[in-house]
Parts: C-alpha cells; structure tokens; sequence
C-alpha cells in the first residue's frame, strides 16, 4: 500500500479535534479513522496486477534523433483504474516523460507513449513498468512492478556521411580518368563483338556464335574490384576520450563513411571489431544493405578493458580476404600499446596488403603545448609536446614498416582516411 498526499491532508486536519479534545481516546479515534479510510480506498482501487501491457518500439535510432515508446495497457479488472504509470528506462535513453496518469475504464484499453532521445550509441534496455493505482478516494493507492522488458537499440549517427557525396564525385571522375578496356587477357567479362582476323580462338563464344549465325568473341578486362578490410580496435585505448567522444564512437564514424565509399566504388568490404577475439563482422557480398548491417553491428561495441591481441588480426584478416587487399586499422597511436601489440604484427600484414594505419588525435595537445604563460602551463606543455613527439616517432616506425599513418583530430579523420583510400585506388596500389 502507498498513501497520497491526501492522507497527509487529512492527518493534518485531524490536528483540530484532537487539540478540542485532548486525550488518547480522540487520537485513537482519529487514526483508526484515517486507516479505515485507507483500507476501504484500497480495496475499492483496481488490482494493478490484473493489467496487460502491450509495448512496442522501434527496431532503432540514431544517436541524437527522437523516438517514441508506446505501451497500451489494458484493465482487465471490473473496477476503473487510475493509475500512475512509470517506466524504468535508463537514463541514457532519455526518457522526457517516464511517469504517467491514466484513466481505464473495466474492460478497455489506453495507449500511452513515452518519449526518447538517447545520448548513448548502444543497447538501452527497460526491464519493469510500475503502476499505482489509486482508490476512488485518491488517499491510498496499491503499487506494484510488472515485467515489461523491451530493447531499443541506438544507432551510430553517421554524421560524416555528409562527406559522401564529393568523395563519391572524386572516385567517379577516377573511374572516368581510368581506361575502361585495357590490352592483354582479363579475368572480367566485357562484351561480346564480332570476330576479326588475329583474335583468339579461345575467347570465341560458341553459344552466341551459333544463335547470330556468324562467328563472336568475348572482350575482357582486368579486375577492377578491390577488397577492403576495415578493423575496428575495441580495446582499453579505445575508451579513451577525445572532445568529449569516445576514440571508438570516432572510429565508428571513420569505418561507415570508408566502407560505404569503398562499395559504391564498387570494392568488396569486409569490417572486423577486434580486440583479443573478433566482436563483430560484416561482409558486403552478404544479402541486404551494407549500412544498414554496418549500423546494426556496431550499436552494441563497446570498448573492452582489455589489451588488444595483433598477433591474432593476421589470422582474422585472412580468413576475411585470401587475396590482396586494403587493410585500414583504426586504433591509437599510444607508444607503449603499439610498440609491444601492433608493430611486432605488422610485417606480417605488409608483406601480401596495403595496410593504413588510422588514429584519432587530441587537439588540446597542440592548444596545451603553445601556452607557456605560468609554470604550470609550461610543465603541461612539455608533457604535451613530449606526447606529440611520441606520436611523430610511433608514426615513423609504422612507415618504416611499409604502411601509411593517418592521424587527426576527430573531425578530419572520416574524410582523410576517404581521401587516403582514393589516393592509394588512383596509384593503382589496391
């Protein structure tokens, strides 16, 4: 049982005949009154155990956009329910109006909606509704939580997808700049045409030969499609925050905007979360659209307080793509967590694929190295700059290594390693 603030009231108004007659007997009186009140208003408020709930939600949103919960309850009770109901979402979800009042007549059904809008990227969950359901009298009302679980999954927001459509552009004038039909055998079929003297036998086609009535041969042409393997470090370092967003919801961003790129440029994409053990993968010949289960897969990662395993990425990268590829690696550039992982690893990536390298880099490390002005200042500027220099030298050895580095501010990062991945396509290195 849970008393109202009329209760209280009527507590406090009792006050008066017990001060006109004093005496144990009034205040007996007076409060075996109030618990008589409470008991009959309870018992007359309709049983919130008898109420069916029926919640629907969407099957997703992106971080920063708006959705709605909707729960229709249902009184299954002869008594008319009014009632305050409350959902247990958490606060990352946020929920604006959780708490609610409603009114059931015996038999019928209401829709209540509850809006949302997330500040997390991930899975936000809600276990229990609590419904209060108060007597016609409005003194005491009986409360109880019910199971009603449901999921809501929130979505990475994409934002560097407005960097799509120029680097789009860039890749078709590469594709227009390219030779489409190049001298010697291919693997990929062109067209068909007549034959003329000095053709290859071999690339008659008999089949089509037989339906013109006159001799055909097939043209082909080099490969063009490219593999492209995106990893995702989930390890401890990419918890890390820079301006206030976690490294991996930057590598997330970075992942969608190459991989959506790489396959409208017609590449097949592989991408891989990885930290000791593969979190989650995604292939582009799979069905369905490729950002679309990009999206899906990663909502749910979260970085592990863990140290990433690279002796083990060669394994993964493999069992992705037999052949030779782009392989982009989106983890930090912290000197002691790449010279004992990633380093010792790399040779062995180098050796059959283009490998880049991508890191997020903190602004305020260049801010903080400028200003000298206390000594304060000076003592975080040297640490600053020492940082900067450690990065400069971790990025030299990964050159060294055969594999490029791209390292910037959160901002920059999406459309750099876009322009990276274009550069390396116009030299013809993929």
């Amino acid at each position: 049982m849970v008393i109202t603030g009329r209760l209280v009231l009527l507590a406090l108004i009792g006050v008066v005949p017990v001060v006109l007659y004093p005496g144990i007997v009034s205040i007996l009186l007076w409060a075996g009154l109030l618990a008589a009140v409470c008991g009959l208003d309870v018992a007359l408020a309709a049983s919130p155990r008898r109420v069916g709930i029926v919640r629907t939600l969407p099957d997703g949103v992106r971080l920063g956009e708006g959705c709605s919960s909707t729960m229709v309850l249902r009184n299954d009770s002869r008594r008319p329910l009014r009632a305050t109901v409350r959902e247990a979402w958490q606060p990352s979800a946020g929920a604006t109006d959780p708490e609610q009042f409603v009114a059931v007549p015996a038999g019928e059904s209401r829709r209540l909606s509850v809006s949302l809008r997330p500040t997390r990227r991930g899975i936000r969950r809600v276990e229990t509704v609590t419904i209060r359901s108060t007597g016609p009298m409005g003194v005491a009302a009986r409360q109880v939580t019910v199971p009603a679980p449901g999921v809501l999954r929130v979505l990475p927001p994409f934002n560097s997808k407005r960097h799509l459509p120029s680097k789009l552009r860039r890749l078709r004038e590469l594709d227009g700049q390219s030779a489409v039909q190049i001298r010697g055998a291919g693997t990929e079929f062109d067209s068909l045409r007549d034959y003329v003297r000095g053709d290859d036998v071999r690339s008659i086609d008999w089949r089509a030969t037989a339906r013109r009535q006159e001799t055909v041969v097939r043209t082909w042409r080099p490969e063009r499609d490219r593999r492209v393997v995106v990893v995702l470090d989930t390890s401890r370092t990419s918890a890390a925050r820079v301006l206030d967003e976690p490294r991996l919801d930057t590598g997330i961003e970075a992942a969608l905007l190459l991989s959506v790129l790489a396959e409208r440029g017609g590449d097949k994409v592989h991408f891989l979360a990885f930290d000791r053990r593969l979190r989650a993968r995604v292939d582009s010949t799979a069905k369905g659209s490729l950002l679309g289960a990009l999206v899906t897969a990663m909502a749910p990662l979260d970085a592990e307080l863990i140290e990433a395993d690279w002796s083990r990425l060669p394994a993964h990268v493999r069992s992705a793509s037999a052949h030779r590829s782009l392989v982009v690696l989106l983890t930090s550039l912290d000197a002691g967590a790449v010279e004992e992982g990633l380093l010792p690893a790399l040779p062995a990536l180098t050796e059959r694929h283009v490998v880049v390298v991508a890191s997020v880099r903190d602004p305020r490390l260049e801010e903080l190295s400028i200003d000298r002005s206390t000594a304060a200042a000076t003592f975080r500027a040297a640490a600053a700059e020492r940082a900067l220099l450690d990065r400069a030298a971790v990025a030299n050895q990964i050159r060294l290594l055969g594999a490029e580095v791209v390292d910037a501010v959160p901002a920059d990062l999406p459309p750099l390693l876009a322009d990276t991945y274009i550069r390396l396509k116009a030299a013809g290195r993929l």
